[in-house]
């Protein structure tokens, strides 16, 4: 048989994974599930010197609960794992309602959180869930330990801030305001269930007295080169009184002003209408949601 072209490694620690990537810098790609990697190595797309697999690594597959009601997730952690975790459920409604959509079992069976992450491909619907939940990145070299916003992880089409003797070890999912009711929603179209959407779009919402928004996150995917946030709509409609129909206005302005993607699978003015129709559907899904939370508050 003949050997592979590169240098296959499989480090049994986090310390000896940084020396590795520290060694061998741009040379080196990092396996982890390998459902992106390994078809573009078989395709080509990648053909790195050094291919260093985490698979041996046991500290980085955790799902743990932070001390109110977050929850701190391991790069390693599969994405079935999550889906199946009542943990998840409770604790990231926004993360449980999203999985199901991401490919098909078998692949979210290998498929890691932190590999999706790590990929950052503009159509996955992992980058987008993280940016509106406004979750916290964890990324480690032997130079030390960065944290990084999901606005400042995600750099653009298959590129982030990761450095190349960095790796993504967790992403940290911060706690709901405790004083407000919160719902989430979210909403894509595909072509067939399991392909990557054409739009998609995930939103946190709040409300103090189930009448007006009190927070409000909204994060597009599949409509250019990576997640994008609604940065917009807060100013727009948080104090207010929930009214829908503003909702849409203030999604269609912000949309004329992005520059959305064309393919041979949709053009930019349909992606644009499945953008604000999808965006408003998901922000009435966390709506109704947190409005329903705040009513259940306020019975004996």
């Amino acid at each position: 048989m003949k050997p592979p072209p590169f240098a296959y490694l499989r480090p049994s620690s986090l310390d000896e994974t940084c020396s590795l990537l520290a060694e061998h810098g741009d040379d080196a790609r990092v396996l982890a599930g390998g459902q992106s990697l390994i078809p573009a190595l078989n395709f080509r797309l990648a053909a790195p010197e050094v291919l260093i697999d985490l698979q041996q690594i046991p500290d980085m597959s955790y799902l743990e609960p932070m001390a109110a009601s977050g929850l701190k997730i391991g790069a390693m952690c599969t994405q079935r794992s999550a889906e199946q975790s009542a943990l998840v459920a409770l604790r990231t409604p926004l993360l449980h309602m999203a999985l199901p959509y991401v490919a098909h079992v078998p692949i979210r069976t290998r498929g890691t959180i932190g590999g999706s992450l790590a990929h950052n491909d503009p159509a996955a619907e992992l980058p987008a869930v993280m940016l509106a939940l406004d979750a916290t990145y964890h990324v480690r070299s032997i130079r030390g330990v960065r944290q990084l916003s999901a606005h400042e992880f995600s750099l653009g089409l298959f590129t982030t801030a990761l450095e190349p003797d960095e790796i993504l070890t967790g992403v940290q999912v911060p706690t709901s305001p405790v004083t407000f009711s919160t719902g989430f929603g979210f909403q894509e179209f595909a072509r067939r269930h399991g392909d990557y959407a054409l739009a998609g779009a995930a939103a946190v919402v709040s409300t103090a007295d189930g009448k007006s928004c009190s927070h409000c996150r909204l994060a597009w995917f599949g409509l250019s080169d990576g997640a994008v946030l609604a940065d917009r709509l807060p100013s727009a409609i948080v104090g207010q009184k929930a009214d829908f129909a503003h909702w849409e206005e203030v999604l269609e302005d912000h949309l004329q002003h992005m520059d959305i993607n064309a393919d041979m699978h949709a053009d930019s003015a349909y992606r644009t209408h499945l953008a604000r129709v999808l965006g408003l559907r998901a922000l009435r899904q966390a709506w109704e949601q947190a409005r329903s939370v705040a009513d259940s508050s306020e019975i004996p």
